[in-house]
């Protein structure tokens, strides 16, 4: 991959953004990030309220400087006036010269600095205020270098359809999990990652537990690609780490995620999301392969060939999330394979130092990267911490000291999930952090939710009419697989099959369902998931219970990503038949008491129940907040396929 920009060009003073995070009629949240402090004005602009002009100050403009050109800008505008709902919002970000550039610098909007933004004959981006949660896009797993083309371009395509129709626009587009890939990275991605830390000066650090003291020797150190378990002492200690961390264990069934390129240190982590959320970075780069063995040159080329199109399909991706509204939650893949699966895993993770720090750094960007913009307020104390740790940097390295105090904290932190006072409520749960641990064996799958979390969600949703639930993993999934995960869980293998879902762990399995037959439970629930690399959609009924409540599962995944082909199908025609209506092993699962009724899709050949194509998920809901309408946007360019 290699791109004509000169490394002694001048840098742009925007290098990803603005995302659009977040909009009520009082309030907007913006992600952006540039090579220097930016003075800000925001500009808005409707046929309902006309124009105002905000100059953006420090309360309203957070800034995070994670290198020598690199800053970090949360807005987070606060309305005296708020804005109209249902109608089209222009909206444009305007630059203006700093004290040092007055007088050598010409003011400049989004036109002028990103004009990669703007739909055709337009002159500045526009989003949409929605008075309820009519239309939702949602979605997860988008893995820059699998050999499919991204779902996120279904969004942009959608919006642009719409664009002149604020009615038929989505409300939100909530990314479910896996929005990056920080242990599962191509040759080509990971040689533009250190390509772009150069450029732009990403602070660096101490590493302990590695046979490389720094990032920079770790950068410059053979076993960097494609080895990265090599970088371990050789001590007996260390051969679980190796095995359960760095993907020294073949999991043929269900993954094929290995760690050998897995990113280590914090400015890996924040140059790979400056590169899947904008054009921009890849400009100022000029990756070349490296030192490589035929084996590894022949896959580095496999993989930068799936690079190129994801690349060029950035500038769209960056323009879609430039006007709607994006709300984000962490699976797995964000920070590691397998994260938290077992109190045994996490024994082994967290009880050696450059584990530890590595899934600590990842928790920082996706901090950075995504949770800040969902519910700034919700994380000023992490924030305060993280601006102290940038803010100690010396001789271009971040303070080890205070980078482990950070992380520990992180580790400890429960507010990660959140809820919105949207029409239906959204309830975006946390399934990584707040795990109910087996007691009886420490290698058993954990619960995804403790007792303390699933009662908080209890009375987060009681006497509500409807409730949108985003679960990363299937409240309900394929029944054999789970079977499946359940018997390598028996065995000790739980590893081997990802084997974390709802009904894997008995005590979080039990509260949930006490949870739906609740009587002041929400009339509708509608439960958004991914993780799982195939599309379905189920509709739950409670056994001798007439009166409700209806429960619709909806599982969009991936964006960019898919389950083995031939594999899906046989679980589809196997799971048919085992579990068929009158089937005896219905009364071996802990959902006995439910009814599931799938959707069959209407592209479906032979009757099978389960998608598997990259792309996007559309859901238009009802006025009582049930399912109208359900689509998945096909990434490849086939019609939609529609779950009647």
């Amino acid at each position: 991959m290699s791109d004509t920009a000169a490394s002694a060009d001048p840098l742009p003073p925007v290098i990803a953004g603005p995302l659009l995070r977040r909009v009520e009629p009082g309030r907007l949240v913006f992600w952006l990030v540039g090579t220097r402090p930016l003075v800000l004005s925001l500009q808005l602009e409707s046929d309902a309220q006309g124009a105002q002009s905000l100059r953006l100050d420090e309360a309203s403009c957070r800034t995070l400087r994670l290198g020598n050109h690199a800053v970090l800008h949360l807005i987070d505008v606060r309305l005296d006036t708020p804005l109209p709902c249902d109608c089209l919002i222009r909206y444009d970000l305007r630059l203006h010269p700093s004290r040092d550039e007055a007088g050598s610098a010409a003011e400049q909007g989004i036109a002028e600095w990103a004009p990669h933004l703007l739909y055709p004959g337009e002159s500045r981006p526009a989003f949409v205020v929605k008075s309820r949660l009519d239309r939702v896009l949602h979605g997860s797993c988008r893995k820059p270098h699998y050999p499919a083309a991204d779902g996120l371009l279904c969004v942009d395509a959608l919006l642009e359809k719409e664009r002149d129709q604020p009615q038929r626009r989505p409300a939100v587009l909530l990314m479910t999990g896996d929005q990056v890939y920080a242990d599962d990275v191509a040759g080509p991605m990971l040689v533009a990652v250190h390509a772009l830390i150069h450029r732009l000066g990403l602070y660096g650090e101490r590493l302990e537990g590695a046979v490389v003291e720094d990032s920079e020797a770790l950068f410059a150190h053979p076993a960097s690609y494609y080895h990265r378990e090599a970088l371990l002492p050789a001590f007996k200690s260390n051969e679980a780490l190796r095995e359960r961390f760095f993907g020294g264990v073949e999991k043929p069934i269900f993954t094929t995620a290995h760690g050998q390129n897995h990113l280590i240190t914090l400015a890996e982590v924040f140059a790979q999301y400056l590169l899947v959320w904008s054009p921009v970075p890849w400009s100022l780069i000029q990756p070349v392969m490296p030192g490589l063995d035929d084996a590894q040159a022949r896959r580095y080329r496999e993989e930068d060939a799936c690079l190129q199109p994801f690349c060029q399909g950035l500038p769209r991706v960056a323009r879609a999330l430039a006007q709607v509204p994006s709300l984000m939650i962490f699976d797995d893949h964000d920070i590691t394979d397998d994260w938290n699966l077992s109190a045994r895993w996490e024994q082994t993770a967290y009880g050696h130092p450059l584990s530890r720090r590595i899934i600590g750094n990842a928790l920082i960007g996706y901090l950075l990267g995504q949770a800040w913009g969902n519910e700034p307020e919700r994380f000023q104390g992490v924030i305060e911490q993280t601006c102290q740790l940038l803010a100690s940097v010396r001789d271009g390295q971040l303070d080890g000291g205070g980078q482990d105090r950070l992380i520990d904290d992180l580790r400890r932190f429960d507010g990660w999930g959140y809820q919105l006072p949207t029409d239906p409520p959204l309830v975006v749960l946390d399934t990584r952090t707040r795990r109910w641990r087996s007691e009886r064996n420490l290698s058993r799958p954990s619960g995804l939710m403790d007792w303390e979390a699933l009662s908080e969600l209890q009375q987060q949703i009681l006497d509500r009419p409807a409730v949108l639930i985003v679960s990363p993993a299937p409240m309900f999934g394929v029944k054999l697989i789970e079977a499946v995960q359940r018997v390598f869980s028996w065995v000790g293998q739980p590893l081997l099959v990802d084997a974390e879902n709802w009904m894997a762990h008995r005590g979080a399995a039990h509260v949930m369902m006490n949870i739906f037959r609740h009587s002041r439970t929400p009339g509708n629930y509608v439960i958004l998931s991914g993780d799982v690399h195939y599309s379905f959609v189920y509709e739950v009924h409670i056994r001798a219970r007439d009166g409700g409540p209806r429960i619709w599962q909806i599982t969009s995944s991936g964006v960019k990503n898919e389950f083995p082909r031939r594999l899906l199908n046989l679980f589809d025609r196997l799971n048919r038949w085992l579990y068929a209506p009158r089937s005896p092993l219905n009364g071996l699962t802990k959902r006995r008491r439910l009814e599931i009724v799938p959707r069959i899709p209407d592209r479906s050949h032979s009757g099978e129940r389960l998608w598997n194509g990259a792309g996007i998920g559309l859901l238009v809901l009802d006025a009582q907040g049930r399912p109208r309408e359900i689509y998945q946007l096909n990434a490849d360019g086939s019609p939609p396929t529609t779950f009647p």
